[in-house]
C-alpha cells in the first residue's frame, strides 16, 4: 500500500493505519529528517528478522537502530545517562544523528545480543514521531538495501521497488539524499563514525 501522510499535519486515519500494520508486525517504509527508512516495531521478531532479510543480512549485522519519540523515550533504552552526556543529546535532538549508545534491558536481544550497545534517533519529522507516540514505543530504523540512493527520494520508486517486500509505503514527500550522523557515545572521547547530513563539532 502506498499511503500518504501530510508531513505537518498527518491525517490522523492515515497514522492509525500504519500503527495497527506495525502491531500486527508488518513493514513499512517511512520519512525521517534525512533518507526514508525501513522499519518495524522493535518488539515484534520476525518483522525485524524481514527488515533484515530484505538487507540480505543477519540481524545481528545490520546497523539497525531505533526511532524514539523524544529524550525521555530515548533514554530507557540505554544505560544511565550522565548529565554532561544529557545535556549534549539535549542540544542536538530532535536532529539528524544517530547516537549509539550502551543497551538497557529495554531493547531485544535480537538487535544487540553482539555488540551491546544500539543507536538511537530522534528525528527532526512529523510523521516518524506522530507514527511513534501513537505505536507507544519506539520503530526500528534500516536502511534501504542497494547503492541507488536517487531511487529512494521518490515514494512512488519505492513503491514499485519494495511493495512486494513491504506492507505499507508511506509517502511523506521528496526524501533526502544525505544519512544521519552517527556519533558513538558508548564510550570517551566520543567518536565520530559517520559524517553525515548533520554538523558534528563536538
Amino acid at each position: 500500500m502506498l499511503l500518504f501522510i501530510h508531513p505537518d499535519n498527518p491525517n490522523p486515519r492515515n497514522i492509525k493505519t500504519v500503527v495497527e500494520c506495525l502491531k500486527d508486525g508488518g513493514t513499512i517504509i517511512y520519512p525521517t529528517d534525512t533518507i526514508y527508512g525501513l522499519g518495524c516495531s522493535i518488539y515484534e521478531h520476525k518483522a525485524i528478522e524481514k527488515v533484515a532479510k530484505i538487507k540480505n543480512v543477519s540481524p545481528e549485522k545490520a546497523h539497525l537502530s531505533f526511532i524514539c519519540y523524544d529524550l525521555s523515550d530515548l533514554s530507557k533504552y540505554t544505560k544511565s545517562i550522565s548529565t554532561p552526556l544529557y545535556r549534549m543529546l539535549k542540544n542536538y535532538l530532535p536532529g539528524a544523528y544517530t547516537f549509539i549508545l550502551p543497551a538497557s534491558k529495554e531493547v531485544p536481544k535480537i538487535l544487540h545480543s553482539k555488540k551491546k550497545t544500539i543507536g538511537l534517533r530522534v528525528p527532526d519529522n512529523n510523521i516518524a514521531r506522530t507514527i511513534i507516540k501513537e505505536l507507544g514505543s519506539p520503530i526500528l530504523s534500516a536502511s534501504l538495501p542497494g547503492e541507488m540512493v536517487e531511487e529512494y527520494t521518490d515514494p512512488e520508486l519505492m513503491y514499485e521497488n519494495f511493495k512486494h517486500l513491504v506492507d505499507i509505503v508511506i509517502d511523506g514527500g521528496a526524501g533526502g539524499m544525505i544519512p544521519s550522523t552517527v556519533v558513538d557515545c558508548s564510550q570517551e572521547p566520543y567518536q565520530l563514525i559517520r559524517k553525515g547530513l548533520a554538523a558534528w563539532n563536538d
